[in-house]
């Protein structure tokens, strides 16, 4: 009975797209794709890359998205589709199956695609929203592309992908609003922001604000470049890459998650009228029940970078 109300429940997700889709303000989407300004962006998470040794928790995140933007009566329309993948390992990728500790961070990959939808006001809110539809577990193909990457760069390879999370098809509905920027001085601003996702991998609501200082422009056409930091906390409701999905069986290796975290995010961003980069170092706080904070918080780099024509 479970598993027949759990299968409404994502047709109802699946859903959700097209029913704000139709009432979307403005152009098609057909004329999205034939008129509307194209960016096309690329962004790396990866604890590897700040170069401390670490290969654990959240380890990667690969994401390539396309965007086609118009402009509206008081600022901008967009929307585009991205896809991407994301990898989870135990604390130590050499630790054999019989040595991870029982609150350890379950293997788990996430591999997905979907659409999206944003107005972007001239005053800087916007609000946004989206679905990604995918895959957890063996189908996301963790195991392969981190074995392969390693490989490729001669790192040590992961030891215990035979206890990733059961396979699972996954769908996600995201929402989020920014407010507008609040001028704090010549070239200072502060912008508050809240998203939520609802799906059987992801259901949590986040609220952050992003501190910006620097040559700060606010469209496409300009350039510029801003160093920017971040707090944002998260109630988390359900976690399939930490507990399993709703269809997860009970043999996979699951640990319950902690319902409220914290992240904060230090970086600088380039801009001209064609090309982006921003890079920063985040900070991620545990986010297994039970777990020390010394023990369960991470640092990751994140890279994004942007082609617009």
């Amino acid at each position: 009975m479970r598993r027949r109300v759990i299968d409404w429940r994502l047709m109802a997700l699946a859903m959700l797209l097209p029913m704000p889709a139709c009432a979307w303000p403005g152009e098609s989407m057909q004329t999205f794709f034939e008129r509307g300004r194209v960016s096309t962006v690329v962004d790396i998470d990866n604890d590897t890359l700040l170069l401390t040794g670490s290969d654990r928790f959240y380890t990667s995140g690969l994401r390539l998205s396309r965007n086609y933007r118009l402009p509206s009566d008081d600022g901008w329309e967009s929307m585009g589709w991205r896809m991407g993948q994301q990898l989870y390992t135990a604390s130590s990728i050499r630790r054999l199956p019989e040595e991870l500790a029982a609150l350890d961070h379950p293997y788990a990959g996430w591999l997905y695609a979907g659409l999206a939808y944003r107005r972007e006001s001239s005053d800087g809110s916007e609000i946004a929203y989206g679905l990604d539809i995918g895959c957890l577990g063996p189908c996301a193909g963790g195991e392969w592309s981190q074995k392969n990457l390693h490989r490729a760069m001669h790192q040590p390879r992961p030891a215990a992908w035979s206890t990733q999370i059961g396979t699972e098809a996954g769908a996600v509905v995201l929402a989020g609003a920014r407010g507008p920027y609040w001028t704090l001085g010549p070239q200072i601003d502060l912008r508050p922001g809240i998203a939520a996702r609802l799906g059987n991998i992801f259901t949590d609501l986040s609220a952050e604000a992003t501190l910006r200082a620097g040559q700060l422009r606010g469209d496409l056409h300009g350039s510029g470049s801003y160093s920017f930091f971040r707090l944002a906390a998260r109630a988390v409701a359900h976690d399939a890459t930490l507990q399993g999905g709703w269809f997860t069986g009970t043999e996979a290796r699951t640990v319950s998650p902690k319902r409220l975290t914290g992240e904060a995010e230090l970086g600088v961003q380039w801009q001209s009228p064609q090309w982006s980069l921003r890079i920063s170092v985040i900070r991620r706080s545990n986010e297994i029940k039970g777990l020390s904070e010394s023990l369960g918080q991470q640092d990751f780099l994140r890279l994004s970078i942007a082609f617009t024509r």
